[in-house]
């Protein structure tokens, strides 16, 4: 007896330190896959810990590859391509209506060395930096050995994919190398197609019969591009189309550039910028940005577009970004009308026909939020006096849908009824309160009446009122939120009042968040006692823990999720969510990484034209951090957090001058004005 209650309170000590470690990010990590290398890529090393496979998406104006790519039991590559054409509509032309096909052509065995099949590949390192790069060795003979370099990466601007194949002789003997020449077509079926028939083609440039000597080697190509019958697409530049990738993600990386002790925060944001960039589509209906994941293209979303990423893009400085965003409010503009019916959660078919099978998901403080703060940080007057009507109309929207005890009511809300949402719910309430500070600051630079400003705050700081008695409550033990009236168990999105600058109830929220309940090894749990999450929740979660004040604990989480997305088992950006969608690389995800650096670390949030308040959350291990190249506010400046003993230095220069300096004292907003 004695021996097996020693026994028992053995296990139920290693359990508590199981529950420890596992909850406690920072305190110990797992072996990473991949490691960050000099020029900035991330490189998986292949070792004995095969098999291993995943998937990536990679993203140009109008083509969407994923990659399903991995090394087998036996070392060689497995490499399955998925591809998407969102400007080929399929019928019926809806939301999911992209001519997509998957293929598993296997180039290497296209080689022939010696006149036979090239033997065993051996893959011995796989990277990452916008362009997928393969290294493998052959071993032919006893003295004999090859070397095949791949370079896997979608055209910037045409509907194609492109593989660039780069064929050493590393060995001591010369071989005989033939690669033949090939080019298939595939027509599909016209009834299928908006336009009729597509054409599908896939091409192998090859190499001539040639000996190849010790140190020589041969380049070659393979494509894929699709187009209609009036649409043919001219011969593939494999070479340009790979200059001009690697000078798009050159450009984002020299844009909004983080610097901090933390090289894997670093270049988990670094990446987070080419997945949010890149997946923009140039539709008939304009630049539209698109989540991806082989389902959601040339179409926008209230929560995706709007309310995600449209407000990061000012701070990237990429114009075809700007462009998106801007493009997304006017196609909801569209539908603003006198009776203030729902405007659609969705507009897709490249910008002809809306979606709104979940009713009203509270789009319209979703736009709102999104409008308020795109407009603000960039700075555009002419874009902002555009976009003020649909701003009001939101606004007043939002307005007449507030119930008896002053919160806004909906359907659902963007989990879409996955979840249940109440008839109100704690998400849209706050987005629209945050729009509501907005309007007041952008209608100040607009001009707008002293009385309608007036009258936005006098509604916000009602609803700041609202929100807290009709969420504010006791759920599981904790003093928290109910995400809806009814609600008792705990939540993701009870995080969302940290977001917008409501931290009445931080400390229990916090607390709540990261307890076991919610918090897991791959973020948080939608619901506690679930399966189900969402990166979307974690990532308002950082955001918010960090803008709140709470440094130490945000940016061990921070840290945490930052090496688990960007160099574990799942690579190397933000997901979308599991079990649904198998953790798809959804683009606006990423925007929301890059908006944990700039509105929770940094702390920045848009007042004006060219002004912004500042609370940076500079962690008690580190020195310094910095965000340059901010191109928000029509500028082009840089933030300098530095520790001066016991107080912290805030230095703005813009285009290398210093604007201003300020020593901070952890507490109060900082406020800069820009020239």
């Amino acid at each position: 007896m004695k021996i097996k209650v020693k026994g028992e309170r053995f296990w139920e000590r290693k359990k508590l330190i199981l529950l420890f470690i596992l909850f406690i990010p920072g305190l110990l990590f797992s072996q990473n896959r991949w490691d960050i290398q000099e020029d900035g890529a991330i490189q998986w090393t292949i070792d004995q810990d095969i098999p291993h496979f995943d998937h990536i998406e990679m993203s140009g104006e109008k083509i969407s590859t994923v990659l399903r790519y991995g090394v087998d039991q036996e070392g060689g590559l497995y490499l399955e391509r998925s591809f998407v054409w969102p400007m080929l509509r399929t019928i019926p032309n809806n939301t999911h209506a992209s001519l997509m096909r998957r293929f598993g052509w296997d180039v290497k065995n296209m080689i022939t060395v010696n006149t036979r099949k090239i033997p065993q590949e051996k893959v011995k390192s796989i990277a990452l930096d916008g362009v997928m790069t393969v290294e493998s060795e052959f071993n032919i003979s006893q003295n004999g050995k090859l070397t095949l370099t791949r370079y896997l990466y979608p055209s910037t601007k045409r509907a194609a994919y492109c593989e660039k194949y780069v064929l050493r002789n590393t060995g001591e003997n010369s071989v005989m190398i033939e690669v033949p020449a090939s080019e298939s077509v595939i027509k599909t079926d016209p009834e299928k197609g908006v336009d009729g028939e597509y054409f599908i083609e896939a091409t192998l440039s090859g190499v001539e019969g040639r000996s190849l000597r010790t140190g020589d080697s041969v380049v070659f190509y393979a494509g894929f591009k699709a187009y209609n019958k009036n649409q043919k697409i001219a011969t593939i530049d494999y070479e340009e189309e790979l200059h001009n990738r690697k000078s798009l993600i050159t450009k984002l990386w020299e844009n909004l550039v983080l610097e901090t002790p933390d090289s894997v925060i670093n270049r988990m944001f670094a990446f987070a910028k080419i997945r949010g960039a890149e997946s923009i589509y140039k539709t008939k209906g304009g630049y539209m940005h698109g989540p991806g994941g082989e389902s959601y293209y040339a179409a926008i979303w209230a929560n995706d577009q709007a309310e995600y990423i449209n407000p990061f893009f000012p701070f990237l400085g990429y114009d075809i970004g700007n462009q998106s965003a801007y493009n997304s409010f006017k196609h909801f503009a569209r539908f603003m009308n006198d009776e203030y019916n729902p405007i659609p959660s969705s507009i897709i078919e490249e910008g002809i026909d809306y979606w709104n099978g979940a009713g009203d998901r509270g789009d319209g403080a979703m736009i709102a939020y999104g409008v308020g703060r795109y407009a603000l940080a960039n700075g555009d007057q002419k874009e902002a006096l555009d976009l003020w009507p649909l701003l009001e109309w939101c606004l007043e929207y939002c307005k007449r849908n507030l119930n008896d005890d002053g919160v806004v009511i909906s359907d659902s809300d963007e989990l879409e009824g996955r979840f249940p949402a109440g008839d109100a719910n704690l998400a849209t309430s706050c987005l629209y309160y945050d729009a509501l500070l907005s309007a007041a600051n952008l209608g100040e630079e607009l001009g707008k009446s002293a009385s309608q400003l007036h009258s936005y705050k006098k509604q916000a700081g009602k609803l700041r009122n609202a929100i807290e008695k009709y969420f504010g409550g006791k759920v599981e033990g904790f003093d928290t939120y109910k995400y809806y009236k009814e609600n008792d168990v705990l939540r993701s999105w009870i995080c969302i009042p940290l977001t917008v600058g409501i931290y009445d109830r931080k400390e229990e929220t916090i607390k709540a968040l990261f307890s076991p309940r919610l918090w897991t090894e791959n973020g948080l749990l939608t619901e506690a006692g679930s399966e189900t999450f969402w990166d979307r929740s974690t990532l308002y979660a950082l955001r918010g823990v960090l803008a709140c004040g709470a440094t130490e604990k945000g940016i061990n989480y921070l840290k945490y999720y930052s090496s688990k997305r960007l160099l574990g088992e799942h690579v190397p950006y933000a997901i979308e969510a599991w079990p649904e969608g198998s953790q798809r690389h959804l683009s606006a995800e990423s925007g929301l990484y890059c908006r944990v650096i700039a509105e929770g670390l940094f702390g920045i949030k848009p007042t004006g034209f060219k002004s912004f308040s500042c609370k940076p959350s500079l962690p008690s291990d580190w020195n310094y951090m910095n965000l340059k190249h901010i191109k928000a506010f029509g500028d082009d400046f840089d933030i300098y957090v530095k520790r001066q003993k016991d107080r912290i230095k805030v230095t703005v220069a813009s285009r290398g001058n210093v604007v201003d300096e300020k020593l901070w004292n952890g507490a109060d907003e900082l406020k800069f004005n820009l020239p």
